[in-house]
């Protein structure tokens, strides 16, 4: 009876999806990324922008290496389609092309990387995975916090007749002035139907007669 062989492969895994139609190309960065000593690295293989999408839509990835030039796709538009989608997977260019212009616009539309092929090499390519994961950890952490900046929290001073706000610098403020510069909502004007009887009490009559619904009666 032969025993349950047991996995002491303890080293981190990292996935990682290849949007790549040469497949020359693709088996060459997978043969790079088998020879990583302290790091595993778990590939799939999409030869369409297509069909890498259908994977991204069913698997989770920590890193996304693509061609900018895919039969469906073609430039730095590739960058653009898969980086508005998935803006959280860092993004690492593969190419044959050694053009700068295209290099910059690629980490101008999102890219973390930019890498010719022909001239890549194992320690190239895992220092380029592991830095853009942790750039875009980074990135993500810094939006988060922004955000969390921009929410409001704790006790406001408000002032019982008029409704006024006191900021942090003790100044007093309207209530809708401080909302918008304190959040990120947009605030729009109606009418409530308590405000409506008061100013406008025929229009409210009207109203409750024939579509009493819209005063949330």
């Amino acid at each position: 009876m032969h025993e349950k062989e047991i996995n002491t492969d303890d080293r981190p895994r990292i996935k990682i999806l290849i949007i790549e139609d040469d497949e020359g190309d693709a088996e060459l960065i997978r043969r790079f990324l088998s020879k990583a000593e302290n790091i595993h690295f778990d590939t799939e293989h999409a030869e369409l922008m297509s069909s890498g999408v259908t994977l991204l839509g069913k698997q989770n990835f920590d890193v996304i290496l693509s061609d900018l030039g895919l039969p469906d796709s073609a430039g730095v538009e590739t960058l653009v389609k898969l980086h508005s989608r998935y803006p959280d997977i860092p993004m690492i260019v593969l190419t044959g092309l050694d053009d700068e212009n295209t290099a910059l616009a690629a980490v101008q539309k999102g890219a973390q990387d930019y890498l010719i092929k022909g001239r890549l090499d194992t320690s190239q390519l895992i220092r380029s995975i592991r830095y853009a994961m942790e750039r875009q950890k980074l990135i993500t952490e810094l939006e988060k916090r922004l955000k969390e900046i921009k929410t409001l929290q704790g006790l406001l001073p408000m002032c019982a007749w008029c409704k006024n706000i006191r900021d942090d610098k003790g100044y007093w403020k309207n209530l809708e002035a401080y909302i918008k510069e304190h959040s990120d909502v947009e605030i729009s004007h109606g009418i409530c139907p308590k405000c409506m009887k008061k100013a406008y009490p025929g229009l409210y009559e009207e109203i409750q007669r024939e579509n009493p619904a819209i005063l949330g009666q």
